[in-house]
């Protein structure tokens, strides 16, 4: 069946309970998955399709933390936060919202909230299209584990411009890689991504002939949104920073 007959008037305030993770093709004739952990990213494209007013999702924490409490002491809730920030923190790693869930909600304005199953009374972490002054008041923390740092340059020192990054970049996007760090030089493009046997291998084959390709694996990848100075000093005492670059508002460390 599909979600808009949810919107029929005999069907229209019924609670239905349904699965999630699984879909079709426009023309009903083959079935396909949403992918691991595809929950919350169902219950955004219900929410599109009948012109929700709110999802909540409910989880094992307090609403959006600003770090994974099995990693970091003292974690705070994100009270509420645009959408922008949401994509943001799901594109650098953080595991509470599922990366595809904010589109088909930030489409048609449709507020999320993220609440505890464990203390439902607690007031839930408010994600929607407003823009919040202290956005940028609490730095979060995200730790992507298992990374590979790949390094590459022209074999015939040419300059890593344009030209070159096309043909990388065409390379990883037929692989399927998608880097979580970029960081270039004059002679060097550097990414990070998870780490994947085959596609490693498959990458330097595929440029072997134009590039010298270097790698590390077994990394990690610490960001830290709305950064201020010092704030990673606990977190990486004791590693070694292979990679560190920052923007305004982000810092991200390659980490052995």
């Amino acid at each position: 069946m599909r979600i808009s007959k949810l919107n029929d008037e005999h069907i229209r305030g019924i609670v239905c309970l349904t699965q999630g993770f699984i879909g079709g093709t426009a023309d009903g004739k083959h079935s396909v998955t949403l992918g691991r952990e595809g929950s919350d990213f169902t219950a955004a494209i219900f929410a599109n399709c009948l012109d929700a007013e709110e999802v909540t999702i409910w989880k094992d924490v307090d609403g959006l933390l600003n770090a994974d409490p099995k990693r970091f002491a003292d974690t705070v809730q994100l009270p509420h936060i645009p959408y922008s920030e949401a994509i943001e923190l799901a594109f650098y790693g953080a595991t509470i919202i599922h990366p595809k869930t904010i589109k088909p909600l930030q489409n048609k304005g449709i507020t999320l909230k993220v609440q505890s199953f464990l203390h439902p009374d607690h007031e839930p972490s408010l994600i929607d299209g407003g823009h919040r002054k202290n956005d940028e008041s609490i730095p979060s923390y995200i730790v992507k584990d298992n990374q590979t740092l790949v390094s590459i340059s022209p074999r015939d020192y040419s300059f890593m411009d344009e030209r070159n990054l096309k043909t990388i970049f065409e390379v990883c996007a037929d692989l399927n890689i998608h880097a979580n760090m970029i960081q270039t030089s004059a002679l060097m493009l550097s990414f990070c991504f998870d780490s994947n046997e085959q596609k490693l291998k498959q990458l330097r084959a595929n440029l072997k002939d134009g590039f010298s390709v270097k790698y590390n694996e077994g990394l990690q990848l610490f960001t830290i949104r709305h950064y201020q100075d010092g704030l990673e000093t606990d977190f990486i005492k004791g590693k070694k920073v292979l990679v560190k670059q920052g923007s305004r508002s982000t810092m991200q460390f390659v980490l052995s």
